[in-house]
């Protein structure tokens, strides 16, 4: 997985810009949790320690269990059709819920 940092927000989080090498399922999350970086409300690989959920601020508890889901969202993606083999492409706005959680985070950049 290649990845571009777009933005930090102190010590809660991280924006990130993902190109994947294989497209093989659950490479941004088995290479950011292996990276020590699990992405925000992965139920699988991102279990926050008690310890680590309980220095979050009550706000960002908040929004996480709002969440209900892993941070993720393929804003743009595409391949090779295999009978055809035109590219297809297709892209995607942000969900509500992300959206939620980017402003919170774009709002609290020094929280938890």
């Amino acid at each position: 997985t290649r990845y571009d940092t777009v933005e930090k927000y102190g010590y809660t989080a991280s924006l990130v810009n993902c190109r994947l090498a294989t497209g093989r399922t659950h490479q941004i999350r088995v290479h950011f949790a292996h990276f020590g970086h699990a992405l925000l409300g992965d139920p699988l690989y991102g279990k926050i320690t008690n310890k680590r959920h309980s220095q979050l601020s009550l706000g960002m508890q908040t929004a996480l269990k709002a969440l209900g889901r892993q941070a993720l969202h393929a804003k743009k993606i595409g391949f090779i059709h295999p009978t055809s083999e035109t590219l297809m492409q297709f892209e995607s706005n942000l969900p509500k819920d992300l959206e939620i959680l980017y402003d919170y985070l774009n709002s609290h950049t020094a929280d938890g």
